[in-house]
């Protein structure tokens, strides 16, 4: 079984943030696979289906970003999940543009304190993890009041196109692996033809 994690903040006030990428995230790959996402276990809601032919449990931790490790780490030791394996996390990430993906595994966290609550409790950073590009056009001082408050009208209207890339990664890293994934959201954009 894999273990597909979207971090996130519990409670409507935190629903439609930045913040809040990981759990948006993990609710779309669950309605494409017809699942609700509304089983307690683990401090965590979860649901399990299948993606491809692969079994795959989704999970929202409750515990807040900050303690996220806490309830991945039960969901790991319950369900025998090998991290470097088995674990794919998905969550926001301020050092990328918005909308951005990223694909990695075996990294720091970057600053990001769910992350930095995994690698702690899980006592690994190998794993792997999808990073959903936040960041502003303009330059933020302090990124909690950004990641924290809703987004804005021009952010809602790329969100389904930005989930959608998320679902098509989450895919790919099931069927083809993370390497396949991470060569094709990790490309660097062509530069312009000069004619």
């Amino acid at each position: 079984m894999k273990l597909i994690v979207g971090l996130c903040n519990p409670g409507d006030d935190y629903e439609f943030t930045p913040h809040n990428l990981g759990f948006l995230a993990v609710d779309c790959l669950a309605t494409g696979l017809g699942v609700d996402v509304k089983n307690r276990q683990c401090r965590a809601l979860t649901a399990r289906a299948v993606l491809g032919d692969v079994p795959v449990l989704l999970a929202k931790p409750q515990t807040y970003m900050n303690l996220s490790g806490q309830s991945v780490q039960e969901l790991v030791a319950k369900h025998e999940i090998q991290p470097e394996s088995d674990l794919i996390v998905i969550h926001d990430e301020l050092d990328f543009p918005w909308g951005k993906l990223r694909v990695h595994r075996g990294r720091s966290s970057a600053g990001h304190n769910g992350v930095e609550s995994i690698i702690a409790a899980l006592g690994t950073k190998d794993f792997v993890r999808i990073r959903i590009g936040v960041a502003p056009e303009h330059k933020v001082e302090n990124g909690e009041k950004y990641l924290l408050p809703p987004m804005r009208k021009a952010e809602l209207k790329e969100l389904d196109n930005i989930l959608a890339d998320v679902e098509d990664a989450a895919k790919m890293i099931l069927k083809e692996g993370t390497a396949a994934a991470m060569l094709r959201f990790n490309r660097k954009p062509e530069p312009p033809v000069e004619t």
